[in-house]
């Protein structure tokens, strides 16, 4: 996204940049619905996954979908860490339909509220934390990156479990306090 330009969209559409201009607003407005076409494909790809199954099972193939995803589209991915423009509702109503579709799948974990929303930002840094660094070949000691995902979906899983609010549960939150209290 950072090596976008006009002249290359004009290139790879076949007009002029001139005649590109009666088309767009501008690289900013083109940068914007790249990002929104990627949070849509991403909803949709995580959604696919995640049907029928619940916990763990939803955990993994979220990111399992998360991961092939961005490895898959690298250019769309990288447009989604963008922060949508302020006022821009389309693209808060894509970005809340992605958290909606990932929410949908924790449901399993009985995370509401702010443990919820934890989770969520959890899971996102830790997706993409992996993701960003295989991308980039950041991974070059001779462990599997496989198993070092594994690993991470291990912890998330043991994470959330432990943060569930549901029913019966008896978690403690930050520094063993009950969270209910």
């Amino acid at each position: 996204m950072d090596n976008l330009t006009l002249a290359a969209v004009a290139q790879r559409c076949g007009v002029s940049l001139p005649g590109l201009y009666k088309h767009i607003e501008g690289l900013d407005a083109v940068k914007r619905d790249i990002a929104l076409i990627a949070v849509r494909e991403l909803t949709a790809t995580l959604a696919a996954a995640t049907a029928g199954v619940a916990g763990r099972d939803a955990l993994t193939e979220l990111a399992r979908a998360y991961r092939s995803y961005a490895r898959s589209h690298p250019g769309h991915y990288g447009a989604i860490l963008r922060a949508p423009p302020a006022g821009d509702s389309e693209y808060a109503d894509a970005g809340a339909a992605a958290v909606s579709v990932i929410a949908s799948a924790l449901k399993g974990y009985q995370l509401e509220g702010s443990e919820l929303i934890h989770a969520i930002r959890m899971l996102r840094a830790a997706f993409h934390g992996m993701v960003s660094l295989e991308g980039a070949g950041g991974f070059g000691l001779p462990e599997s990156v496989d198993q070092t995902y594994a690993h991470l979906i291990d912890a998330l899983d043991t994470a959330f479990r432990a943060a569930a609010t549901g029913p019966g549960t008896a978690t403690t939150g930050p520094a063993g306090r009950n969270p209910r209290t």
